[in-house]
């Protein structure tokens, strides 16, 4: 298929491109390269995929030196012209949108981003898909919509209409914007809701890095509400493989929908919401002393009420998502193992992003200055000398304990990612 991808310089856009690439796919990147975080990051991701950043800056394609079926464009989502010159320019099969302005706490103090990238951007990706006959259309909504709710585990037939940040208000846009065109052009769409999404290359403004960071520091760590939350941690990998098996099967309509008791995951239109979680949510104290055992130091904690926009808990009901890949199987997502890579090695940011992807030895970490923080994005699960932030099924073994099991009971396969059940 040709697949159009934005947000590839991104967490989780760079890992799905990467993914399809490796099965086949040809990928189409775009991306805005905003300065939300660092963007040597970003173009650390870009250049770990064969995208050169002078290519990049220079506004043409740029081919990548690693996949020969993957190019690579920056380009803004609100740009209406130049979004409707791609789709018709390039006829894509399938659209998998997974770029936003992120961050419920940003949402607070720069609400016009978010209108303009999740909802004008969006508008742009659905006009391109209605006008140029994309046959399936998957984006990335968010946990965050499920706001003010109360009921655990968040299920995708339960309303979500309490949204307390922008970020989220505008996620619950997405998801009704998508089901408008579902419905009135036919187009196949699936939203996922994506919960607390961590690993290899991921937003230095998580908690896990921030955290890290000043720990290694001797900073004060903020610690809202008490201590009293959890987050439903999903290792890269498997919202990835969400990603990819939902892009496989575009929805249909179902007719037993019933606009008497309205299922607000479905519709007579193409149209699904899944959640992509890890059912199994980490209390924010377990997941700050994981981190402590890792780093052999202990936190200062500055202990604070909860931050508004925040909600106390995460946790995914994933029943759907497993039963329509395959009903005979549970709903198991990923296992969980709180832990952080490291390298005992201090430094700072900057120097690992200006590396952009140099091998992560002690050695490395010494003679460039690179941050034991963020060293572990160079890292494979294989060459990391402790263990994985909360590891999935499948990896990392050695480094279980017996509480840490899928919901069948049993560790997962050693090969692999073969208890993923979605």
């Amino acid at each position: 298929m040709k697949i159009l991808v934005t947000g590839t310089a991104g967490f989780i856009g760079s890992f799905t491109a990467v993914r399809l690439l490796e099965r086949g796919d040809e990928v189409v990147g775009i991306d805005n390269i905003n300065p939300y975080y660092d963007v040597r990051l970003k173009y650390g991701r870009l250049k770990r995929d064969g995208i050169d950043r002078l290519g990049v800056d220079s506004g043409d394609w740029v081919s990548s030196t690693k996949y020969p079926a993957y190019r690579f464009k920056k380009m803004d989502l609100e740009d209406r012209e130049a979004m409707e010159r791609l789709f018709a320019a390039e006829k894509f099969d399938a659209v998998c949108h997974l770029a936003a302005q992120a961050g419920v706490r940003y949402s607070l103090t720069n609400p016009f981003s978010y209108v303009d990238s999740n909802i004008t951007g969006f508008l742009s990706i659905l006009e391109g898909c209605r006008h140029h006959g994309v046959r399936h259309l998957v984006f990335a909504s968010s946990s965050s919509v499920y706001g003010l709710n109360e009921k655990y585990p968040f299920s995708v037939h339960d309303p979500v209409d309490h949204p307390i940040s922008i970020y989220a208000a505008t996620k619950k846009s997405n998801e009704l914007m998508a089901h408008t065109y579902s419905h009135l052009f036919g187009i196949p769409c699936t939203g996922l809701r994506f919960f607390t999404v961590y690993g290899p290359w991921g937003r230095p403004d998580m908690a896990l890095f921030l955290f890290t960071k000043s720990i290694l520091e001797g900073s004060p760590i903020d610690v809202f509400n008490q201590g009293d939350m959890k987050r439903d941690f999903t290792y890269v990998d498997d919202i990835v493989t969400g990603v990819v098996k939902v892009l496989d099967r575009p929805p249909e309509g179902d007719p037993d929908w019933d606009g008497k008791s309205p299922d607000p995951s479905r519709s007579r239109a193409p149209y699904r919401i899944y959640n992509i979680g890890n059912n199994s949510p980490v209390g924010l104290m377990e997941f700050i002393e994981a981190i402590e055992a890792a780093l052999g130091k202990v936190a200062k904690k500055n202990f604070l009420p909860m931050q508004p926009g925040d909600v106390p808990a995460t946790w995914a009901d994933v029943d759907d998502l497993a039963q329509d890949d395959d009903p005979g199987r549970c709903s198991t997502v990923c296992g969980l193992v709180p832990g952080i890579l490291w390298i005992p090695k201090l430094s700072d940011l900057p120097s690992f992003l200006e590396m952009q992807g140099a091998r992560a030895t002690p050695e490395a970490g010494r003679d460039s200055g690179m941050s034991r923080t963020y060293q572990y994005a160079a890292m494979t699960e294989s060459e990391a000398p402790v263990c994985v932030p909360a590891c999935p099924v499948g990896t990392a073994d050695r480094h279980r304990t017996g509480r840490q099991r899928s919901r069948s009971g049993k560790i997962g396969n050693p090969e692999g990612f073969q208890n993923l059940m979605i």
